[in-house]
């Protein structure tokens, strides 16, 4: 992107000047927009939401906004790629540019129709969002995006052109042109400003310029052949060979510095046949499908890549249960805890990161907020469990389509060379939601079942956002994209690669239809055929060019959509079972999804051996302590069991349950430190003679009774580890039942997805809007009477830092005495007359209004607020002055 300082003033630059005639052309952008129904001006500050944050004053100040660099490059960063090849165009061609000249640099000599018909779009595209403004015959590009996109040294052009004949020969000797001239076999002019144009009409005339190449030597036609689609900079040494020589001296080829020569613009246009780019785009690749796959195998696959997603977001909060790892002082997780998450839930990093920023992205995890932070679950997980499968994962597919967080980033580096952490700050991409919402839509426009390459999906992406995705492939866009593809089918909104049902209802498109992608509308078209200004119905969102956004549904509608979605994924989920099947090697077998009283019971009685679509889960001596610590005694254990097999419970089990729950308990320990009891004086006399009960450092205080100098949970694991079984006492002898208690973090809200920008503004703001930049245009550019005092026409030269951005002529508030004031109020209210006035809040800032007074006492005036377009009362002594309006007679005499 080229950026390029011009000192010339720009025709569509803001301006206070007063409206031209009807039927004239705009002399500026504030003039173009006042001819502008409410209806574009809604296109516009929908297109660009940054210019209605705050509220314009009026069209004036709406015109500087459009102009400034930061709204110009986001308005660009938002193109599509041929809207952007067409404003490109326009920043070489000469200014202002009519119609056809604009087409010949984008359709050639040969006017491509795909071009000549795809043009009238991409004009309406960029007169729509302010950046082209003027009638067809006087196209104008706002000067700051013609600074960003005209060719310069330092930052080429993307169409590779150089400068025009006039900008390359500034500063070049009179003498050195007429030189050029005579080589080139024209007659030589009295001065310099007059060689130019010859010399440029020569290199801009067809005829003549391919007569004077037919003369050139085939060596420098070969130079000029590699520089004619840029860069067009080549070097050269102080004694050029003689095929530079003869560029050289016909003016082929200009010096620009001390080595240096650029071709110019005319030549190259004329060497490629009049195109300004070697590739113009005027239609975006096309996405199509590359494999096609049964509807009911796509919905299947999905529905269990679903289940597993939602089996393993609950593994991870389970894990978490009596609270997860510690939060880095900087906030996230660190290397060395993400490894053990990506152990527990026995998938790489990457996907371990994804499954963990999901949780939080959903609200189900976030740090506890204690001295020693952890994360942990948040209560909302406590109320998610207890939806429906298919509800549950509603939730998690809504909040990754919104969420900015990206996980795909975890493990990069920062501006400042640091790791990025999962869950830590630095996270939030913007353009994420956009992107996910595209691809997801660009998969909902293929037939059922349809799926399609990466890099089909890519390459439109970069067609659709032409300034920012450049032509890298991995570029941010690029990357999330295929994040994007990955993420979708590990949630189950893909199956195979092609959106499944449920993924279509998701979007908003009901199952067989393709997304919509366009609104028609009405704008004017030039172009040869109608006549300037005529209005034809344009599809400038056209179904192949949808324009992009991150969600244009309301919440409710979203809303309704994931309702929907969970509908059609609840019959392929697989229904809770609420049994299992128990075997002699001391295993149970759960064929399918668990119902959750089940689940829990069976997570602490046994441990899971591996998983899949039936999950393996093993009885050890340890995991039936662990039941028995948790207050269940072996009866219990034993009904249990009987009650949710399909198979009788095997006798080895049995013997396992009642083995450790005779001995369990056996043995006693408490807080002296620590102390052993037990009635069996032999089974102490054992511990004591263990080696292994040395670091214990036990002694005996009675025959039932040893004392330790460790704590009752070391004395515990210590025994537990020499093969005893001992429960925990409390200080009045009792057992102690150890549960697991789940540690939650207090009440949290999900992170706030953060925006790319102003939000769109919904219709009611919009109309707001208009209204009030229609009353405060009123205001700036409605003639006033002239005042009899003089001194409102005064004020012009007097009031030039009242701060205003837009306002009366020379945007000066009107000044008057406050009898004047009074007695033209009083005036007003009697004629029905409207007024012109000066006023200063309570705060000092200065504003002009145009009101209609209704009464006027006690100091105050209530009027009907034009600007504001409300009745509102006004002290007088807050109001600077006041003049009255023209009438229509008095306007026609001062236009006249």
């Amino acid at each position: 992107m080229s950026v390029q300082e011009q000192s010339s003033e720009e025709p569509g630059g803001a301006s206070t000047e007063e409206p031209a005639p009807a039927g004239a052309h705009p002399r500026s952008l504030a003039e173009d927009l006042r001819a502008r129904d409410d209806s574009s001006l809604s296109a516009l500050l929908r297109a660009r939401p940054d210019l209605i944050t705050p509220v314009p004053t009026d069209l004036t100040q709406l015109a500087t906004r459009a102009g400034t660099r930061a709204s110009v490059i986001r308005a660009l960063e938002r193109l599509d790629r041929f809207a952007l090849q067409t404003a490109e165009a326009l920043a070489v061609a000469p200014e202002p540019a009519p119609y056809g000249t604009l087409r010949d640099l984008l359709a050639g000599d040969g006017h491509d129709p795909v071009i000549v018909e795809a043009l009238p779009r991409a004009v309406a595209v960029l007169r729509e969002q302010a950046l082209v403004w003027g009638s067809d015959d006087r196209l104008r590009l706002v000067r700051t995006a013609r600074e960003l996109l005209a060719p310069s040294p330092q930052h080429p052009s993307p169409t590779g052109l150089g400068p025009t004949v006039a900008e390359a020969t500034t500063g070049m000797s009179p003498g050195r042109i007429q030189e050029l001239l005579t080589t080139a076999g024209l007659p030589t002019t009295h001065d310099a400003v007059s060689a130019v144009e010859s010399l440029t009409g020569l290199f801009t005339d067809r005829a003549r310029m391919s007569a004077l190449l037919g003369t050139a030597p085939p060596d420098s036609l070969e130079v000029l052949s590699r520089l004619v689609w840029g860069p067009p900079y080549g070097q050269v040494t102080a004694d050029p060979a003689t095929r530079l020589r003869w560029l050289l001296d016909r003016g082929l080829l200009l010096p620009t510095a001390p080595g240096t020569v650029v071709l110019p613009r005319e030549v190259a246009l004329h060497l490629r046949e009049g195109r300004a780019h070697q590739r113009t785009e005027p239609l975006p690749p096309p996405v199509e499908p590359t494999s096609v796959h049964r509807p009911q195998v796509v919905d299947s696959t999905a529905a269990g890549q679903a289940y597993t997603a939602l089996a393993t977001v609950e593994e991870l909060l389970k894990d978490w249960d009596e609270g997860g790892p510690s939060a880095l002082r900087a906030g996230g997780l660190s290397v060395r805890d993400l490894k053990r998450t990506a152990m527990a839930l026995d998938v790489p990093e990457p996907v371990a990161a994804f499954w963990v920023e999901l949780a939080y992205a959903a609200g189900l995890l976030a740090p506890d907020g204690e001295a020693d932070e952890r994360y942990a679950a948040t209560p909302a997980y406590d109320e998610w469990l207890e939806l429906p499968a298919a509800e549950r994962w509603t939730r998690l597919a809504t909040a990754w389509l919104s969420a900015t967080r990206t996980a795909g980033v975890v493990g990069g580096r920062d501006t400042k060379e640091r790791t990025l952490a999962a869950l830590g700050p630095g996270l939030d991409r913007s353009a994420a939601p956009e992107v996910r919402h595209r691809v997801l839509s660009l998969l909902a426009a293929l037939p059922e079942g349809g799926s399609t390459s990466p890099d089909a999906l890519v390459a439109r992406l970069h067609w659709e956002r032409a300034l920012r995705g450049a032509a890298s492939t991995d570029d941010l866009r690029s990357r999330i994209a295929r994040w994007t593809l990955t993420e979708a089918e590990s949630l189950g909104i893909t199956g195979r690669g092609a959106l499944s049902a449920h993924g279509r209802a998701l979007m908003g498109a009901p199952p067989g239809a393709p997304a919509p992608a366009s609104v028609s509308v009405s704008a004017t078209v030039p172009g040869p055929g109608p006549g300037p200004g005529d209005k034809l119905p344009v599809h400038h969102r056209h179904p192949h060019h949808p324009v992009p956004a991150p969600d244009p549904r309301s919440p409710a509608e979203v809303a309704s959509a994931a309702a929907l979605a969970g509908r059609l994924l609840a019959p392929l989920l697989p229904e809770p079972l609420d049994h299992v099947l128990l075997q002699a090697d001391l295993t149970a077998v759960a064929p399918g999804p668990l119902r959750r009283p089940l689940a829990d019971v069976l997570d602490v009685l046994a441990d899971v051996e591996s998983k899949g679509g039936a999950t393996v889960y093993r009885f050890t001596p340890g995991s039936v302590r662990r039941a028995l610590d948790a207050g269940r005694s072996a009866s219990d254990l034993q009904a249990f069991l009987t009650a949710h097999s399909r198979t009788p419970v095997p006798q080895p089990l049995a013997y396992l349950i009642d083995d450790v729950a005779r001995r369990h308990g056996h043995l006693r320990i408490g807080a002296a430190s620590a102390y052993v009891r037990c009635d069996d004086d032999a089974v102490l006399n054992e511990i004591i003679a263990d080696k292994r009960s040395q670091g214990l450092r036990l002694r005996r205080l009675a025959p039932t009774v040893l004392a330790a100098q460790a704590d009752p949970a070391t004395l515990l694991e210590g025994l537990r580890a020499m093969g005893f079984a001992p429960a925990a006492e409390s200080a009045e002898g009792d057992v102690l039942i150890t549960r697991a208690l789940a540690h939650r973090t207090p009440p949290r809200t999900a992170p706030e997805p953060v925006p790319d920008g102003p939000p769109s503004p919904d219709t009611t703001l919009l109309g707001a809007a208009i209204r009030a930049i229609r009353a405060g245009d009123l205001a700036s550019t409605t003639p006033r009477k002239p005042s009899g005092s003089g001194s409102a026409g005064s004020a012009g030269s007097s009031d030039s830092g009242s701060g205003l951005s837009g306002g009366g002529r020379n945007g000066a508030l009107p000044r008057t005495t406050s009898a004047e004031t009074l007695a033209t109020m009083q005036a007003a209210v009697l004629t029905g007359g409207t007024l012109w006035i000066g006023y200063v809040n309570a705060e000092g800032s200065a504003s002009q209004r145009v009101i209609a007074p209704v009464r006027v006492e006690g100091g105050f005036v209530t009027a009907y607020d034009h600007t504001a377009d409300e009745v509102r009362t006004y002290p007088l002594h807050r109001v600077t002055g006041v003049a009255e309006l023209a009438d229509e007679a008095e306007l026609a005499d001062e236009q006249a």
